[in-house]
């Protein structure tokens, strides 16, 4: 019997189109591998969407909320369906990223310095010493991300706008000089290590998603123990958080401290993106594994209790 695979996309978090995107290219290369699939924008009724359904395997390719937070994770353990990525806890753990960072200090995985306030908090004053970034704590994709340099007398007043749609608390954390350098965990294994040099100010939406928006140099030319770190530490990452499947983890290297020390993990990422620009296709790609194999496993690897 062919196996039912049915291939969520899309939703309503900011980070839709590129999901849309991630979606399209999976459920293509699902296609040619020989399984049924269905293509589905994931929308509020998306429970009985599927039990209408009734798909073999959920292959879950949103980005953001509620796919990569732990909601639709509950929803597809509730409803009996089995799925690819982290499950609930390790879900959710992995977007409120001050909560992640806990947990990813305490197992020796270092993390920027730096605090969870209210986003009104953050722009009354400066409340780290100048360079810093202020984040959302619970978006992907570099979404609503400030870098406040010396240059900036004041915050970004950007945050006391009626507007803002990422949430009431934001992370203040130290600027961390140097190289933006990322590692994926396939079947439990990490991959190689890529540097990451944006086009533009930094590596956001923009510099991850639109053609050419940065240049990835694959292998990282970085010391061999500062990459044998980095690659220990995505792992260590995955499995402090009690992830599974596919993650990537995003670290900062600062290359003017001696050996690994200048190394802190920013966030790890429990449904990385899946476009042809995308980066953990590409390390599979360096690997020897093609985008349709890679597919193929998540699909294979999907399972309940996750």
């Amino acid at each position: 019997m062919t196996k039912h695979v049915a291939v969520l996309m899309g939703g309503w978090s900011s980070e839709r189109e590129v999901s849309l995107r991630s979606g399209e290219a999976c459920a293509a290369a699902a296609e040619r591998r020989g399984y049924r699939v269905s293509r589905i924008d994931v929308q509020r009724d998306i429970a009985t969407v599927l039990q209408t359904l009734k798909p073999h395997v959920a292959l879950n390719v949103l980005h953001g909320r509620p796919g990569e937070d732990g909601t639709l994770q509950g929803v597809l353990e509730i409803i009996g369906v089995p799925y690819t990525h982290s499950g609930v806890l390790a879900s959710s753990l992995a977007m409120q990223k001050d909560l992640a960072k806990v947990m990813l200090k305490a197992a020796g995985v270092p993390v920027p310095e730096g605090m969870a306030v209210s986003r009104f908090e953050a722009a009354k004053a400066h409340l780290l010493e100048r360079p810093y970034v202020i984040k959302p704590i619970s978006e992907g994709s570099s979404v609503g991300v400030f870098i406040v340099t010396e240059q900036h007398d004041h915050p970004p007043q950007e945050l006391f706008s009626d507007g803002w749609a990422f949430g009431d608390m934001v992370l203040c954390e130290r600027y961390i000089p140097g190289k933006e350098l990322t590692c994926a965990v396939v079947k439990d294994a990490p991959t190689d290590v890529i540097e990451i040099i944006p086009k533009v100010r930094f590596y956001d939406y923009e510099a991850k998603y639109a053609p050419g928006g940065s240049e990835h140099v694959l292998p990282a030319k970085i010391l061999p123990k500062v990459y044998q770190e980095v690659r220990r530490l995505a792992l260590r990452a995955h499995q402090a958080l009690s992830c599974r499947g596919v993650t990537r983890a995003d670290f900062r290297y600062d290359d003017r401290s001696a050996g690994t020390e200048g190394l802190a993990c920013l966030e790890v990422n429990t449904q990385p993106g899946m476009t042809e620009t995308s980066l953990v296709p590409e390390l599979a790609a360096h690997a020897g594994v093609t985008f349709d194999e890679l597919v193929q496993w998540m699909i294979e690897d999907a399972s309940l209790n996750r």
